[in-house]
């Protein structure tokens, strides 16, 4: 490492859904975060991080900043709106694909007094057609004052997202490496390991599930042989209904979710898994502080 090396750190914001995760994870060129085609995924600012001999960068991976309807949501937004503190980069995702609407015009007004370096990437570009694209740009040209760089990309093919990393690392200042090279995330197994298993239960259950759910972690040990991993875990919901369809007829989808986050799992912790999962009632939790606080967000 000379003296040129570069780093700091980004934070990624934007409304939900528009990819903000799998954006983070094509930087990363592994799957660290998790992701759906449903809103508001991402719970926590997640720190992911890429280093290069001539650069580290510290990711903040954000909720999606939204009207919120219970404390939960709350607690989403005002994570995002932290993450802005601080940082040296502020990179402002939007979904080219859909028109521009109120919710992108609140994000621009909440990043546009930050004297942060500001880069607007205008996201899933394989959805449209350059002459689409252009009519983008041109209705962009009414914020572009707020913006020091504007990057085209498609986060989930990777497209342009190298001159993007490129545009990042223009802004960011000669600094330390902040962690040591081989580390890619700061978050503990049991997170990431309950959130692949929220993972599956977004993608399993009907759209009125997955938001009211939350998945704790509250055992996982090492077999003496180190061979295997006993995963213990609780899918929290908020209705005897909901608890129902998570486990579905005879037990058939929470084996289903079971199966599925036991392969992501085993390949994070690179052994096999013995993965017990339970569903319990908590009534209204993501508007009950105290669950919150007992369920990691504090």
């Amino acid at each position: 490492m000379d003296g040129n090396f570069k780093s700091g750190f980004v934070s990624i914001i934007g409304r939900p859904n528009v990819g903000k995760s799998t954006l983070i994870n094509t930087f990363m060129g592994e799957r660290i975060n998790i992701i759906s085609d449903k809103p508001q995924t991402t719970r926590n600012t997640i720190r992911t991080i890429l280093t290069h001999e001539d650069y580290q960068i510290v990711f903040l991976d954000t909720p999606g900043i939204h009207k919120p309807k219970h404390k939960l949501g709350e607690y989403m937004v005002t994570s995002a709106v932290q993450s802005l503190k601080g940082v040296d980069v502020v990179v402002v995702l939007i979904d080219c694909s859909t028109h521009i609407g109120s919710g992108d015009i609140y994000v621009f007004d909440a990043v546009k007094n930050l004297k942060t370096r500001k880069i607007l990437a205008l996201n899933k570009i394989d959805k449209i057609s350059k002459q689409e694209l252009e009519g983008v740009l041109a209705k962009i040209t009414l914020y572009e004052n707020i913006f020091d760089s504007i990057v085209p990309i498609s986060a989930k093919l990777g497209n342009n997202t190298d001159n993007l990393i490129n545009e990042i690392v223009k802004y960011l200042p000669e600094g330390p490496m902040y962690f040591p090279p081989d580390i890619i995330t700061d978050v503990p197994e049991k997170f990431i390991v309950a959130e692949y298993i929220r993972e599956k239960i977004l993608l399993l259950t009907k759209e009125e599930i997955p938001h009211g759910t939350a998945v704790e972690v509250t055992s996982m040990k090492e077999r003496e042989n180190k061979d295997i991993i006993d995963i213990e875990a609780t899918i929290y919901c908020e209705k005897e209904s909901h608890k129902r369809i998570i486990i579905g007829k005879q037990g058939s989808m929470l084996k289903a979710i079971g199966s599925r986050a036991r392969v992501d799992i085993e390949n994070l912790l690179n052994c096999q898994v013995n993965l017990q999962l339970w569903v319990k009632v908590k009534r209204d939790w993501r508007d009950n502080l105290s669950a919150l606080k007992a369920l990691g967000f504090n």
